[in-house]
């Protein structure tokens, strides 16, 4: 999982980027190791085919979360370079034009690109409409935001996106059932482990890339080695952050119950 891909990222993009120079040795890397990137799309209709459609040996995602315009600039023609396919995770309200809704952390994608990055066969996927932590949505804007960013995708593209990537990795049943009703086919979230069948099409991890990620890390990262250590902060936040937003969301729902009670005497 990457997200910007720049040499002087906005400081609120930093942490999650990487350079140009290291993202050109990852996937460098990958090569020389004899990995063959999939799309999202393909890994969901390999697992689904029962053996009718095979993966390749030693498959790998390749992922980009949000939109930025690095992507386009900087992993495009590395990812050519090599034959390489990928997934770009957008959010259509952070894409420069007549969707950009304002709040992008950096400078993103605007809509020339990403045709430009689907016409070199790369899978455009939805990552919500303004990146929103969707588990604390009421059910109408959670509606809005899957929906919308799918029509805004299928309307730039010509095709409908059967990807989608969670905000910040968050999602409960309720979301999960909210990104399928849009017709998304499946989704990833982050978990900082390997993708597994078991996890099912609506819950896939994958793994965190960050601007501190050296090659010694990188190669654990891609054979798989030594996850529980590399990513033991991130597991104990994401435990903590998970109850903090239970708590936030039974606050916001008992409010509104008590304001919904307020209003019927």
């Amino acid at each position: 999982m990457y997200h910007a891909v720049g040499e002087r990222p906005a400081p609120a993009a930093y942490g999650l980027s990487v350079s140009p120079r290291s993202f050109a040795q990852q996937m460098r890397m990958l090569a020389e190791r004899g990995f063959t990137p999939v799309t999202t799309a393909e890994l969901g209709d390999a697992w689904r085919s029962d053996g009718r459609r095979p993966l390749p040996g030693r498959p790998v995602l390749i992922t980009f979360d949000d939109g930025y315009e690095g992507v386009h600039r900087h992993a495009l023609p590395v990812l050519a370079a090599h034959g390489f396919t990928a997934t770009v995770f957008v959010s259509t309200g952070w894409l420069r034009g007549e969707h950009d809704e304002g709040g992008a952390p950096d400078t993103m994608l605007d809509r020339d690109q990403v045709r430009e990055l689907a016409a070199a066969g790369t899978e455009i996927g939805g990552h919500s409409h303004t990146h929103p932590q969707l588990d604390q949505l009421d059910g109408e804007r959670l509606a809005h935001e899957t929906a919308h960013c799918r029509d805004v995708i299928a309307q730039e593209l010509g095709t409908a996106p059967v990807s989608f990537a969670y905000p910040y990795g968050y999602s409960d049943r309720r979301v999960r059932g909210a990104v399928r009703a849009a017709g998304f086919a499946q989704s990833l979230a982050v978990g900082n482990a390997l993708a597994a069948r078991h996890q099912g099409p609506y819950a896939l991890r994958r793994l965190t890339v960050r601007r501190s990620t050296g090659p010694t890390e990188f190669e654990r990262l891609v054979e798989g080695r030594a996850l529980l250590r590399n990513f033991a902060k991130d597991r104990a936040l994401t435990k903590g952050y998970a109850v903090v937003r239970r708590v936030r969301r039974a606050a916001k729902h008992l409010n509104a119950l008590t304001t919904s009670g307020a209003g019927s005497h």
